[in-house]
């Protein structure tokens, strides 16, 4: 009998971790409050079966390649090519073009999309489907995240850091971008990456990057996020998770059923963190899936390098260049505020609050998001004078389905 107790107590602990884990995996807190799921967990599962059915969200491919990252790391990505290119428009700088030394004839641009944290390069569907063939295009997965390999220096025991993600995309534009004009476009933990990039390889920047867009993410003082909560609760979170996460990640099954056990809440926590609005219930069941996809241990190694990321001044490289800067006002993981401050060290960039939108905003309002999107792009192309493909300043200035 005491033994049944124990155990009965071991996996309500469980679930009450898994719980936990469950919002930081959703980049959330712990403790918030939620209304209880009346369906059965049968029913519910039916429906997400259902759901997961409809639709091809997340089912679009490209070229597959590899990269390998300094750790040795196998980095995946795919890439899509453009459609025959229309003229470019004449430049109003070309200083791009001037520092190789004016080639006669320009390459075209390649946009590169990193993603956020506890996501992957599917992430990226509804931006996927509106430029495809208007633009070359590559889709990869950080680390640990995807397709890409576990990180090799975190399976030793090593830190996750959002420097190494800015070297990891280096690796991945020389394999799959070796020559030519680049956007860079990240989201979230995506745009963080861009910001290390950047930082680390400021000639790279002066030669190669034309343009860069930077979508629901954040320059540094995470730690000071409240998460939607009260003052209380968010220092109680924050004072507890990084040692609650460390010990969850040495535990992972345990804490991988639990986390199953606990997902009508799951489901719940996910919305109330990725989303300002309702959605289609297809399109949360998708956020779900891409966010349930991340196991719990690379979940743990992640989190502790938000609070350490400080990339203000990093910005400044990247000052001058044709950009977009863009977020939810509703988001609770990274506030509008945070994208404002980027704005603001960004004087040539578009920043764009859209109403109502919380932090998955290239979901939430991808027509919005992809016309912002193409113009970036137009805008970058026409910098250098690099061709574009039809219909592409067609859906720069589509606006929003």
């Amino acid at each position: 009998m005491a033994e049944q107790v124990g155990d009965g107590v071991k996996w309500e602990r469980a679930g009450l971790v898994g719980a936990a884990i469950g919002v930081v995996a959703a980049g959330a807190a712990a403790g918030v409050a939620i209304e209880r799921v009346t369906v059965g967990r049968g029913v519910r599962r039916k429906a997400q079966l259902a759901l997961d059915a409809t639709g091809p969200y997340g089912s679009l491919r490209g070229t597959a390649g590899t990269a390998t990252a300094e750790d040795g790391t196998e980095l995946y990505y795919e890439t899509e090519d453009a459609a025959a290119p229309e003229p470019p428009e004449p430049s109003r700088r070309g200083w791009l073009r001037g520092r190789r030394g004016g080639a006669s004839a320009p390459l075209p641009l390649t946009v590169v999309f990193s993603h956020g944290y506890c996501l992957n390069q599917d992430s990226w569907h509804f931006q996927r489907a509106a430029l495809r063939g208007a633009v070359r295009a590559v889709y990869w997965d950080q680390r640990s995240h995807g397709r890409s390999g576990r990180g090799h220096d975190q399976a030793a025991g090593g830190p996750a850091t959002i420097d190494q993600l800015g070297r990891d995309l280096k690796a991945v534009l020389d394999a799959a971008v070796p020559e030519g004009p680049v956007v860079l476009v990240g989201h979230s933990m995506g745009g963080m990456t861009v910001m290390a990039f950047a930082d680390q390889y400021p000639d790279y920047v002066h030669e190669r990057v034309a343009g860069v867009g930077f979508i629901s993410t954040s320059s540094g003082k995470l730690a000071a996020v409240t998460l939607g909560l009260p003052a209380v609760g968010a220092r109680a979170f924050r004072a507890v998770a990084p040692g609650l996460l460390k010990i969850m990640g040495s535990q992972a099954d345990l804490v991988e059923r639990a986390r199953r056990a606990t997902a009508e809440l799951f489901a719940g926590i996910i919305k109330r963190y990725s989303f300002g609005s309702d959605v289609d219930p297809a399109v949360g069941r998708f956020a779900e899936r891409l966010i349930e996809s991340t196991p719990i241990d690379v979940v743990a190694e992640f989190y502790p390098a938000f609070t350490e990321h400080e990339k203000g001044d990093a910005l400044a490289v990247l000052d001058g260049l044709p950009g977009l800067v863009m977020a939810g006002d509703k988001d609770l993981l990274t506030p509008s505020a945070h994208s404002t401050e980027i704005a603001e060290k960004l004087p040539d960039a578009e920043l764009v609050i859209v109403p109502g939108a919380g932090h998955l905003v290239i979901f939430e309002r991808p027509g919005l998001v992809n016309s912002a999107l193409a113009l970036l792009i137009s805008h970058a192309a026409d910098s250098v004078q690099a061709p574009v493909a039809d219909g592409l300043r067609e859906l720069a200035t589509a606006g929003e389905a």
